[in-house]
């Protein structure tokens, strides 16, 4: 399964949350911007780490769920959200 970080650049975010309606895993944080939380998909078990800083949310996975993150991406107005496979 890849590795791969998910990075929303918070400047770049409207609150637009097309993101959302493709992967589960995105989510309207409490300053109203796109965020990440691994529990919230109802259906998968995600596990994730996220960082949030003042200035991005980065999410680290190791599952077969990248297309959903990729068409997540696709689907932000604004390319606040970049998603990149990494190595170990």
């Amino acid at each position: 399964m890849p590795r791969y970080e998910v990075t929303i650049e918070k400047d770049a975010c409207d609150g637009i949350f097309a993101c959302l309606t493709r992967d589960p895993r995105f989510v309207e944080g409490g300053d109203g911007l796109a965020t990440i939380d691994p529990d919230a998909d109802p259906v998968y078990d995600c596990e994730g780490e996220v960082a949030d800083t003042d200035d991005r949310v980065v999410a680290t996975f190791d599952d077969d769920r990248i297309d959903e993150a990729q068409q997540a991406a696709a689907a932000c107005p604004t390319d606040a959200i970049v998603v990149e496979e990494v190595g170990e």
